[in-house]
């Protein structure tokens, strides 16, 4: 094998190992474990503690290991247009009707015409159009967990869903900061009311592969200079 084609091989076999697969978001395992809960004895007197101040109060995520589900409804729309147009038009001439009175003679003598000497136009047109567009849209319900509760109250929530179907996995992972006061008495909270939320679909399988070419051809398109 001549060493030309065997660096190329060798060149391309590293090209291809080198792209990492990000495609699939791996769901950490285990979650966070349930943190064990003080006995809080009742008020002298009664039979309810300090902590509830009502028997109907809402069951809702509390504390670190508990459980809250996510509506996520992520819609996304972003257009852009531009137009640009520029035109200039330049003209120029030069003439010298009298000479002293030689006009006539120049003239004859040299066949120019000194009432027309220089004449020069120039026009410069341009113009330009542009857009882009792109939308998106992701709904889904997700449970996650209660991961780390701030100091000022606020909870950071991470869960993942996993769903294979004929050998196609697929799935869904968030992550985010919640407050307290945006959960409903249903313990759900939406999608847009998530501090750097961050939501990832992904999935892996013969439907996932065909959206990308083939690992060849992966690897000329990051070894090829044109």
């Amino acid at each position: 094998m001549k060493p030309a084609i065997l660096l190329l091989l060798i060149v391309c076999l590293l090209a291809s190992c080198a792209r990492p697969d990000n495609r699939t978001v791996n769901i950490p395992e285990p979650l966070e474990e349930t943190q064990p809960t003080q006995t809080i004895r009742p008020t002298p007197g009664s039979l309810w503690t300090n902590t509830n101040a009502s028997i109907f109060a809402d069951h809702k995520a509390q504390n670190v290991g508990d459980i809250v589900t996510v509506i996520i409804s992520e819609q996304s729309s972003a257009t852009k247009e531009a137009k640009t147009e520029t035109d200039r038009t330049t003209s120029m001439s030069a003439a010298i009707p009298t000479l002293f009175g030689l006009e006539d003679d120049i003239a004859h003598e040299t066949d120019i015409d000194p009432s027309n000497m220089v004449s020069a136009d120039f026009s410069n047109t341009f113009e330009g159009n542009g857009s882009t567009s792109r939308s998106g849209e992701l709904t889904a319900s997700l449970t996650t967990q209660v991961i780390e509760k701030y100091p000022n109250g606020n909870y950071k929530i991470r869960g993942g869903k996993e769903v294979m179907v004929n050998n196609e996995v697929q799935i869904i992972y968030l992550t985010g900061i919640v407050r307290p006061v945006d959960i409903t008495a249903a313990n759900t909270i939406l999608s847009d009311k998530i501090l750097n939320a961050r939501i990832s679909y992904t999935g892996n399988g013969a439907i996932a592969d065909k959206q990308e070419p083939g690992w060849l051809m992966r690897t000329l398109d990051n070894v090829w200079p044109f």
